[in-house]
């Protein structure tokens, strides 16, 4: 037993020493919606479990999946599903630790151009920072207390975002993100959507008569130009994640904050917090799913049961064999360190009663 907590002390003194930037990754957010009647949530309500997590680290990013505006005209009036947040709902936005969120999906145009323009204006005035529209900056630059710097760009398949089915163009905007900070950070939105696309297909995805996206081509690409972390969103459920060349994918974290207006019920309520640590060449040194499920008009809530934990798991498992291990308290592992065999000696690693994991935030 000395031997293991030395082991233990080790990789925990190790990693703190060689960790440069953590962070949080959340899926979908849609607060509140003018569009449906009498769906307007108490906003400080909605994030008061996940604001204890977002608090421990640098940078929390999450996608955007509304208009920020009190009016407007929709672009497309015949669409069942159109959002409309009241500006309101902005500062408990930026009360709970959103430093980034991207506007890369396809509600960001639900009111046209002058509804983007709302939400930038409305997200600067809050001192959220976004990217993946395509006539904007193609990346944005974050900041630790430490000094060290996260390009952070977005990605989706709507004619106004940075495209994720152009190699070219993915390509070009990691490579300058590279060039601007220590970490690159990619965001995406694409995927087939609901309950039956919660397995990633081999390929391409087409819904409602759209290139959703070769999403593990276009992960793996990102991360072969320098991208460090990649997170997508779009399907409404969560998804496999996996490790590629030490670097993690998280092919679909879900909705995170839709309390009204998006169906939660089941698999499509869970909100998982991806948490993670990269050394300062980008690669992962610690990562781990913390479960969370929404509760209808509430937003986001812990769930000691780790439904959501063993669902990324059985997909990780089923779509993406061999990169990584995932316990059953939602650390992450390289499947290198963890096999069948060890699973119950890596558990008691991290979850040692022996080690103090506070100081790390986790």
């Amino acid at each position: 037993m000395r031997l293991r907590v030395f082991v233990i002390l080790f990789f925990t003194c190790l990693s703190e020493a060689i960790a440069e930037v953590s962070l949080i990754a959340v899926g979908d957010i849609m607060p509140a919606t003018l569009t449906q009647k009498g769906y307007l949530p108490d906003s400080k309500l909605l994030f008061v479990d996940a604001k204890q997590e977002f608090e421990k680290v640098d940078f929390v990013l999450g996608n955007l999946e509304t208009t920020l505006a009190d009016t407007g005209v929709p672009r497309q009036p015949e669409r069942e599903y159109i959002f409309l947040t009241p500006i309101r709902y902005a500062p408990s936005l930026k009360d709970a630790g959103f430093d980034f969120l991207s506007l890369a999906n396809n509600h960001t145009y639900d009111f046209g151009k002058e509804g983007l323009q709302s939400t930038m204006s409305v997200l600067e005035a809050n001192g959220i920072a976004y990217s993946g529209i395509k006539w904007q900056e193609p990346y944005v630059v974050l900041h630790n207390e430490q000094g060290k710097k996260i390009a952070v760009c977005a990605f989706g398949f709507n004619f106004y975002c940075n495209q994720l089915n152009k190699p070219q163009e993915v390509v070009r905007i990691v490579q300058l993100a590279k060039s601007a900070a220590d970490i690159v950070v990619v965001t995406f939105h694409g995927g087939g959507e609901g309950k039956e696309y919660r397995n990633l297909p081999v390929g391409g995805e087409k819904y409602l008569g759209e290139d959703r996206g070769s999403l593990r081509e276009f992960a793996h690409l990102c991360i072969d130009t320098g991208a460090d972390f990649v997170f997508g969103h779009g399907p409404h459920v969560v998804r496999a994640i996996e490790l590629y060349k030490g670097r993690l994918i998280a092919y679909s974290l879900g909705n995170f904050c839709t309390p009204y207006g998006v169906s939660i019920q089941g698999i499509s309520g869970y909100a998982p917090i991806l948490k993670v640590v990269l050394a300062d060449d980008g690669h992962l040194l610690e990562g781990r799913i913390i479960s969370m499920v929404q509760k209808r008009g509430y937003g986001p809530r812990y769930d000691q049961s780790g439904i959501v934990i063993d669902e990324i798991r059985h997909l990780s498992d089923d779509n993406i064999a061999g990169t990584l291990n995932i316990t059953s308290t939602g650390h992450i592992v390289a499947s290198e360190y963890a096999t069948d065999a060890n699973t119950e000696e890596i558990e008691e690693k991290y979850d040692s009663t022996e080690i103090d994991w506070s100081n790390k935030g986790w």
